[in-house]
């Protein structure tokens, strides 16, 4: 029997910050419209956590039965380890999905904005078929995509909307800036991965630009949220006080940038992680301050 230990390092940890940063800042943005609530952004928390364990264990369900992790440089992968039995690590994935489900539900019952339960769907749906199913989206370089709308776009802007019934220009700036955070973060494990991916025929963005391209858009990626920031500034001055978190970045955009491969790489998504949490906080304290 796998230990709890073993399940934790299964849902994968260094990921928690893609689901947390999004429901902070969309708190404070929609705090900064007046109209915060603490049930609702709990309930929202609840059903992006949910979401990233499912999807977490979903892909080390489908990566495994597939023989994709069979040679792995990252984390544990329970099913790929052979550490736990695929159908056990497919009922946690299916356990996670459907406590976002609840959670999820209960904030359109609360919102009465019943035409979300069809954002809710294709998150769900998002979040399995990334590796799950006969044409997984993952393998075919649409994953930064998808975190960028699911852990960015909607993720913020459905935290604003079922608070605020409405949305602003800085919660949109806020989403842009999340999800390219969560995308670098990916960016940067399936740069690690790129032998394993190429050898195991998964055909991700970062096998597709190769090694130097795909660290290039790595640095875009981390710079464009204090692009946005300094965009927001210009209605919100305050919110030049998140450029500070950009000493969070020093260290993984010097170890992408030195060229560092394998294992080297993987407190690169950490590092990552840790950035995007330190923005989201502190914009998402400058939103809920705003006069």
């Amino acid at each position: 029997m796998a230990t709890i230990t073993a399940w934790v390092r299964g849902a994968r940890p260094r990921t928690l910050p893609n689901a947390i940063a999004p429901v902070v800042v969309g708190a404070g943005a929609a705090a900064e419209l007046g109209a915060f609530s603490w049930l609702r952004s709990t309930l929202a928390l609840i059903v992006a956590l949910a979401l990233i364990v499912g999807v977490n264990y979903a892909n080390d369900y489908s990566d495994g039965v597939r023989g994709t992790d069979d040679e792995r440089v990252g984390p544990l992968r329970l099913v790929g380890s052979g550490t736990v039995e695929p159908k056990s690590v497919l009922a946690a994935a299916l356990s996670s999905f459907v406590l976002a489900c609840i959670a999820g539900l209960s904030l359109v019952v609360l919102s009465g904005a019943w035409w979300l339960l069809v954002i809710g769907a294709a998150c769900v749906g998002g979040a399995w078929f990334y590796t799950g199913g006969k044409r997984p989206y993952g393998y075919a370089g649409f994953g930064e995509i998808a975190v960028f709308v699911f852990f960015g776009l909607a993720a913020v802007l459905g935290t604003v909307y079922v608070q605020a019934g409405t949305v602003s220009l800085l919660a949109l700036g806020s989403a842009v800036a999340v999800g390219a955070f969560s995308s670098a973060v990916l960016l940067a494990n399936n740069l690690r991965d790129i032998p394993s991916d190429t050898e195991a025929g998964k055909r991700t963005l970062a096998v597709k630009l190769g090694d130097v391209r795909t660290r290039r858009l790595y640095l875009v990626l981390v710079i464009t949220p204090f692009a946005v920031t300094i965009a927001m500034a210009f209605k919100l001055p305050p919110a030049l006080l998140a450029t500070i978190t950009a000493l969070a970045l020093i260290r993984p955009v010097r170890t992408v940038l030195s060229r560092a491969t394998g294992g080297a790489l993987i407190p690169v998504l950490a590092d990552t992680g840790l950035a995007l949490l330190l923005w989201a906080v502190v914009t998402g304290a400058v939103l809920t301050a705003a006069p």
